[in-house]
């Protein structure tokens, strides 16, 4: 029987498939296959943020490394995912180590963009009033630059996030994946449902990601929702 015949000849959604693997246990289990795409994002974001916060804030203080850091960044931006997992495969083969080194490349230039252009988004006579009040360069980061950069840097974490979303689908080639389990099974065994469920999966996580970080954003800076008002 050929591939056409075999597809036309499923449904698109085989209900029973899904009702089957929502609670059970194994590697097509979608709880389990969930689980693993939230937690290979949220390391990698959380990862990635460690990383370009210090170097965001020592961009913004020195800015002759600006160029230099956002071209080693954007360098690593513009490899091809699948090509950068091959790259890293000698080294640390099918692991996860390897999916969160190339996961965590990616964050990086989105970050660090970020929280550069919201640290010198702080209008000039603000720090210049902490000056005066006798704040020291380490206050006036975390008192006055930080929660005026706040909207900007959780921007960027909202499109690392979601585009972090998007891109451990591809660590599926690599034995890992999450939703992207699915998507490759389905591809493979021309089975559209783990296709579908898959691909519907990572877009539901990636709003709810959004939608969450969006929430948080307000909670953190309600100022921003005053000033809209006004």
């Amino acid at each position: 029987m050929s591939a056409a015949t075999l597809v036309s000849a499923e449904p698109l959604v085989r209900w029973d498939w899904v009702r089957e693997h929502l609670s059970c246990f194994g590697t097509d289990c979608i709880r389990t296959r969930t689980w693993e795409h939230v937690q290979l994002t949220l390391l990698a974001v959380v990862i990635g943020f460690l990383i370009s916060f210090p170097l965001g804030v020592f961009a913004h203080r020195h800015q002759r490394v600006y160029p230099p850091i956002t071209f080693i960044t954007g360098l690593l931006y513009t490899i091809p995912s699948l090509a950068l997992f091959v790259m890293l495969l000698p080294f640390t083969g099918l692991t996860f180590t390897t999916a969160e080194i190339g996961l965590v490349s990616y964050t990086l230039l989105i970050l660090i963009r970020n929280i550069v252009a919201g640290l010198r988004g702080v209008p000039e006579d603000a720090k210049e009033a902490a000056r005066g009040m006798g704040y020291t360069e380490r206050q006036l980061l975390w008192r006055v630059e930080l929660p005026l950069a706040l909207p900007a840097i959780v921007a960027g974490v909202r499109i690392a996030t979601v585009t972090t979303i998007g891109l451990v689908t591809v660590t599926a080639l690599i034995g890992l994946g999450g939703e992207g389990h699915f998507i490759l099974k389905g591809l493979r065994e021309f089975f559209s449902t783990a296709t579908v469920v898959g691909a519907t999966l990572s877009v539901v996580l990636a709003i709810l990601a959004d939608v969450l970080l969006l929430g948080v954003q307000r909670v953190l800076t309600p100022w921003s929702r005053r000033k809209v008002a006004a």
